[in-house]
């Protein structure tokens, strides 16, 4: 059997839940298994690293077998590891920072933060972002990549510089792009997006509002009207901020999205032809299925995969549409997703490993 060709991955930010997630993906591809990831960590050990174990004992193999270790950061392990991409697990303003570097040394960079995904600066200042050399962010900025496979594969598979979408964003994204594009839908009456996600789409730092005293049994909305994933509803969608209401709420879960979205025709629909326009448009994609008509998905379907699950009913009239969109944040949502790019820059099967 010949051997399958290879690439030499770092992940920064193995810490975290994504980070976790993204290291078992990482770990069991096998693209990989004579090149294992370099995990790359603020390590204290004196020895400088840790076991990936003591950050994610989820991962440990048992009888005797280790795993790669947390090492601390170099160029010069870097080099002699003679990495060509690394992952970026880390938080946006470090994202930010360290990316410029990467590329510097000829190393794709694919960013699993909302530092790169906004073009519009408006948009991005939600983040706080700032840049020691300004004209190189600019110029980084305009080349990279929304990482959204099935809106943006062959500028993906040339890419130096991906950006991994949010997780809401994807959901929402991935509904109603093909119904957009074919020029369907009402936009003068607007969209309106509701959205639940698990505890873990908040991150591993506890926070008041994702502790256990607030989470369990309760259900509550927050960032209304201000969402950092707004933006990227806006830039891919080619909406404005009219045109389009997303209002994320916390569910009592630890993982998943389940984004509901209320959609009006701009003329009459026959179910048949919207699940037709919705089936065309993801035809080449293997990580979105589209269900028949009626057949609504649930966070259970794909907790745990890296598929995007899309269904829909249309009301008696043939205009009023809703749409259910499930997937699971951490891998469709996150560390899939982004090693679902790495299969495309790299002319690996896109669904390779998941």
């Amino acid at each position: 059997m010949a051997e399958l060709r290879t690439v030499r991955t770092a992940v920064a930010g193995a810490g975290g839940y994504s980070g976790g997630e993204l290291a078992r993906l990482l770990l069991a591809h096998p693209r990989l298994q004579q090149t294992p990831p370099l995990f790359l960590g603020r390590v204290a050990d004196e020895t400088g690293s840790i076991p990936l174990e003591q950050l994610q004992p989820q991962l440990a193999r048992g009888r005797g077998r280790t795993l790669p270790p947390v090492q601390a950061f170099s160029w010069e392990l870097i080099e002699a590891a003679g990495i060509d991409l690394v992952f970026l697990a880390l938080p946006h303003e470090t994202s930010r920072e360290w990316a410029p570097a990467w590329l510097e040394r000829g190393i794709r960079v694919i960013d699993l933060s909302g530092a790169w995904r906004l073009h519009d600066s408006t948009n991005r200042a939600i983040y706080k972002l700032t840049d020691a050399d300004p004209a190189l962010a600019a110029q980084l900025q305009t080349e990279a990549v929304f990482g959204a496979p099935e809106l943006h594969r062959e500028a993906i598979s040339t890419a130096r510089l991906v950006a991994n979408p949010g997780c809401y964003s994807t959901s929402i994204i991935l509904a109603l792009a093909p119904l957009l594009r074919a020029g369907l839908v009402d936009l003068d009456h607007g969209i309106i997006c509701d959205s639940k996600s698990g505890v873990s789409g908040a991150g591993k730092k506890a926070t008041d509002k994702t502790h256990f005293m607030y989470a369990a049994d309760n259900l509550s909305a927050y960032s209304v009207f201000g969402h950092r994933h707004t933006g990227e509803l806006l830039e891919q969608l080619s909406l404005t901020s009219a045109q389009i209401q997303f209002t994320p709420h916390l569910l009592p879960i630890p993982r998943g999205i389940l984004s509901t979205l209320y959609v009006r025709f701009a003329a009459p629909q026959q179910p048949e032809a919207v699940e037709r326009t919705l089936r065309e448009f993801y035809r080449t994609s293997p990580m979105v299925r589209v269900r028949a008509a009626g057949d609504l998905p649930q966070i259970q379907h794909v907790a745990h995969t890296n598929f995007c699950d899309i269904g829909f009913h249309l009301a008696p009239d043939g205009q009023r549409l809703v749409l259910v969109s499930c997937l699971d944040n951490l891998l469709k949502g996150a560390s899939g997703q982004a090693v679902q790019n790495m299969n495309l820059m790299y002319g690996f099967k896109e669904e390779e490993g998941l």
